[in-house]
C-alpha cells in the first residue's frame, strides 16, 4: 500500500479576517444571490464558473463595477471564436469616463503620486486630474482629433502622461507611447507603422543622477513622422518649446469639464508593442470596453484594490505594466509614478518610493528583488513598509529563494506579507495566472489562474496535463486579448502569433505545470525551452539555480538542435567584479546545477560574456542568441530596434563565427 505524497506547506496563509474583507469574497457572495455563481468552496468554484459561465460571469462583472454603458449591449459575447471574438456587440463607452470616476466622491483626495529621484512627492488631486483631461480633451478636438486617430507619447513615467492618455480616450483616439530611453529607430519602428497626428514629448529625462537632453531624438522623430498635426512640448528640463510646438501649460490651462465620447466596445484604446525579436514590433490593438473590464477584474478583485489603496509598479510607458498602472484609477485608487533609475542612488531605491507613498500594493521585477536579497538590502528593517500589504512581481519566474528573501525579510519586522507573483503578457495586458487574497501562497509558485481565463498546460497532442510541464493555453476567449494588428489586414500575423499550434486555442509560448493544487509554476519561454533526451525544463529553473551564485552577475542559456542530430546547450555567464571564470567555477556551477535539478541540464559549455542582452522591456534575449549559434547572420536573426545592447549580440555573433 503507498502513502500519499505529504502536501506541501504553504509561505503564506491569508487570515480569516483577510478572506473575509477580500473585494473577491464579497463579489462571490453578490453572484451567487444575483448570477448563480457558488455560494461555497471558495476561489476554486468561483473559478469553474466563471470559466463555463463565461457570459454570465463577465455581466456579473460589469454589474459588480457598475460599468456604465451609453448604449447597453445585446449580449455579452456573439462570436465566440479565437481570434475574433465580439464581445457587448452593440454597446458604447468611454474608458477615461470610468478613470476619472472618483473625482465625483473624492474631489481632493490624490488620484496620483509622483515621484522622482530627489524623492519629492508630488500629488495630483482627483479634481485636478479631472480638470487637465478635460482641457486637454478640449484641445484635441480643436487640433481636429476624431476617433480612430492615434495619439503618441514620447514620455517618462510623468502625470503628464497619464493626463494625455485619458485626454486621448475621451476622445476615441487610439494611445500609443514609448520610454524616452529609447533610441529614434525603436520609436519609428513602432510609430510609423501606426502615424500618429499628435506626438508628446519631453525635452529631456532625469536617470541615475544625470539629465539626457533628447531634442535632437525629438527632431529626428518629427522629421520621419509626416503625418503628425501637432507636437507638444513638455519642459521637463525646463528648455522652451521648439517653434512650431506646442507648449503643455497652454494645453491644460482651461477649467474644462471633460467631454467623453462613447465609443463601441471594441474601439482600440491603445497599440501596445511586443518585444519583436525579429521583424517590426507587433503593433498589438486593445479595445476599450476589453481593457476596461479586464483591469476592473484584475486590479478590484485580483490585486482587491480600492480608494483606500495606494498602488505603485515600478514601470515605464514602454511597458504593459504603465498602461495597467494607470488602470489602478478605474478602483479609485491612487497610483504612484516613479519616474527614475530601479537602483539609484542605491539598489534600495525602489523601497523608498513605497516608503514615501504609503504603497500598499508594490510590483516589481524578480529580478529586482533577486538583486535586493544580492546586494543584502534589508526592505523591511531600514524603511516603514508597514502599509504595504502585497508585493507582486513579473517579467520573468519569482525563484524560490525570492519568495523565501521577501517572506522572511517582511516576517522579521513583524509584517505578515502576501506575496503575488504573476504572468502575462503585453498581449492581453493582463495576467493568465497570479495574485488571489483568498488562497495560499506556496514557494515558487502562482496561486491560481485569474477568472475568467480557461488556463491549461497541453501536451502537442492537445491534451490537458497536471502536474506535467505543457505548453500554456487559454481555451475561451478574454475581454481584452488583441482586437487585431495594425496593419495586418488579413489577420494572418495575429493568427499565427498564438493560433497556429492549436487551432481555436491561444497558445501563449510558456511552459507551465498546473498542480494538482490548482497552482500554476512558470518554467519559460517553450520556444527556448531546453529538451535533453527527453527531459523538458524552462531556461528560468537554470537561471534560478546558477543566479544564486555570489560569482555570477547575471546567465543566459539555449539550446541549440544541430545538424547531426546533436544538441549543444551553452551557458554564458556575466560575471560579477572580481570574479574569474576558471576551473573551480565551472565546477561549482555545474555542481550547483546537477544537485538541484539534473545531470541533463548541465550545459556542455560555461563561456564567459561581457552581458546578457533583452529586449526593450527588460526580458533576456534567448531565441535571436540560439539563432545566432546556428548560423542565422546577424541582420536576420534579430530586429535591432528591439535590443537594449545590440554590442553584446555582436559579441554572440562573433562566439558564433568561431564555433562555425
Amino acid at each position: 500500500m503507498t502513502t500519499a505524497e505529504p502536501q506541501p506547506q504553504p509561505l503564506w496563509q491569508p487570515t480569516e479576517e483577510r478572506v473575509a474583507q477580500a473585494a473577491v469574497t464579497r463579489f462571490q457572495s453578490w453572484a451567487a444571490e444575483h448570477h448563480g455563481a457558488p455560494a461555497d468552496g471558495g476561489y476554486p468554484a468561483l473559478h469553474r464558473w466563471s470559466v463555463e459561465e463565461l457570459d454570465t460571469f463577465w455581466q456579473a462583472v460589469t454589474e459588480w463595477f457598475d460599468v456604465r454603458f451609453d448604449t447597453p449591449a445585446a449580449h455579452v459575447l456573439g462570436e465566440r471564436s479565437m481570434p475574433g471574438a465580439q464581445w457587448f456587440p452593440g454597446a458604447t463607452l468611454n474608458y477615461a469616463e470610468h478613470a476619472l470616476r472618483a473625482a465625483a466622491d473624492r474631489p481632493d483626495a490624490p488620484a496620483l503620486l509622483h515621484v522622482d529621484e530627489t524623492g519629492t512627492v508630488g500629488p495630483t488631486s482627483w479634481a485636478e486630474l479631472r480638470r487637465q483631461v478635460g482641457s486637454l480633451a478640449a484641445e484635441l478636438r480643436a487640433l481636429g482629433v476624431e476617433p480612430g486617430d492615434r495619439v503618441s507619447a514620447y514620455l517618462p513615467n510623468i502625470p503628464q502622461a497619464v493626463v494625455a492618455l485619458l485626454a486621448s480616450a475621451a476622445v476615441g483616439a487610439v494611445w500609443t507611447s514609448c520610454a524616452p530611453d529609447f533610441g529614434a529607430r525603436s520609436v519609428l519602428d513602432r510609430f510609423q507603422q501606426v502615424e500618429p497626428v499628435v506626438l508628446f514629448t519631453v525635452d529631456g529625462y532625469r536617470y541615475g543622477g544625470k539629465e539626457h537632453d533628447r531634442r535632437d531624438t525629438v527632431a529626428e522623430l518629427r522629421a520621419a513622422l509626416p503625418s503628425l498635426r501637432a507636437v507638444v512640448h513638455i519642459p521637463l528640463l525646463g528648455t522652451p518649446a521648439p517653434e512650431d510646438a506646442r507648449d503643455w501649460a497652454d494645453l491644460v490651462a482651461a477649467d474644462t469639464e471633460p467631454v467623453f465620447t462613447p465609443v463601441p466596445f471594441g474601439h482600440p484604446l491603445w497599440v501596445l508593442y511586443s518585444s519583436g525579436t525579429t521583424g517590426l514590433p507587433k503593433a498589438i490593438v486593445q479595445s476599450q470596453g476589453g481593457i476596461l473590464l479586464e483591469h476592473l477584474k484584475q486590479l478590484g478583485l485580483h490585486c482587491d484594490l480600492g480608494p483606500e489603496d495606494r498602488f505603485f509598479w515600478y514601470t515605464s510607458t514602454g511597458w504593459m505594466m504603465w498602461n495597467f498602472l494607470v488602470s489602478g484609477l478605474l478602483t479609485g485608487t491612487t497610483v504612484v509614478l516613479y519616474d527614475g533609475s530601479p537602483g539609484y542612488p542605491d539598489t534600495g531605491a525602489q523601497w523608498r518610493v513605497a516608503e514615501r507613498t504609503g504603497a500598499t500594493l508594490y510590483g516589481t521585477s524578480a529580478a529586482y528583488v533577486m538583486a535586493c536579497r544580492k546586494a543584502g538590502v534589508h526592505p523591511a528593517r531600514d524603511h516603514d513598509l508597514s502599509r504595504v500589504q502585497c508585493v507582486a512581481t513579473t517579467g520573468s519566474p519569482l525563484p524560490p529563494d525570492g519568495f523565501r528573501w521577501l517572506h522572511d525579510e517582511f516576517a522579521e519586522a513583524g509584517s505578515d506579507l502576501w506575496i503575488a507573483s504573476v504572468s502575462g503578457g503585453t498581449d492581453v495586458c493582463s495576467c493568465f495566472a497570479g495574485a488571489v487574497p483568498t488562497l495560499p501562497v506556496h514557494i515558487g509558485e502562482l496561486q491560481a489562474p485569474c477568472l475568467g481565463t480557461d488556463l491549461q498546460a497541453w501536451d502537442p497532442a492537445g491534451r490537458p496535463l497536471t502536474e506535467e510541464v505543457g505548453e500554456l493555453v487559454v481555451t475561451n476567449p478574454m475581454p481584452s486579448m488583441p482586437v487585431h494588428f495594425w496593419n495586418d489586414p488579413d489577420g494572418s500575423r495575429y493568427h499565427d502569433s498564438y493560433f497556429d499550434t492549436y487551432e481555436g486555442v491561444w497558445r501563449h509560448g510558456d511552459w507551465i505545470t498546473v498542480t494538482d493544487r490548482g497552482s500554476v509554476v512558470i518554467h519559460g519561454r517553450s520556444d527556448s525551452t531546453l529538451n535533453r533526451q527527453g527531459v523538458r525544463m524552462g531556461s528560468a529553473d537554470i537561471y534560478e539555480v546558477v543566479e544564486r551564485l555570489e560569482e555570477i552577475r547575471e546567465s543566459l542559456v539555449i539550446g541549440v538542435e544541430q545538424a547531426d542530430g546533436g544538441y549543444w546547450m551553452p551557458l554564458f555567464v556575466h560575471l560579477a567584479d572580481g570574479a574569474v571564470l576558471d576551473d573551480a567555477l565551472r565546477g561549482k556551477i555545474k555542481k550547483a546545477i546537477r544537485h538541484s535539478l539534473s545531470p541533463r541540464h548541465v550545459p556542455d559549455e560555461v563561456i564567459e560574456v561581457p552581458g546578457v542582452p533583452h529586449t526593450l522591456t527588460g526580458k533576456r534575449i534567448e531565441v535571436p542568441v540560439k539563432r545566432l549559434m546556428q548560423g542565422t547572420p546577424l541582420e536576420k536573426a534579430v530586429n535591432p530596434g528591439s535590443v537594449d545592447r545590440l554590442d553584446l549580440l555582436h559579441h554572440y555573433a562573433d562566439l558564433a563565427r568561431d564555433r562555425h
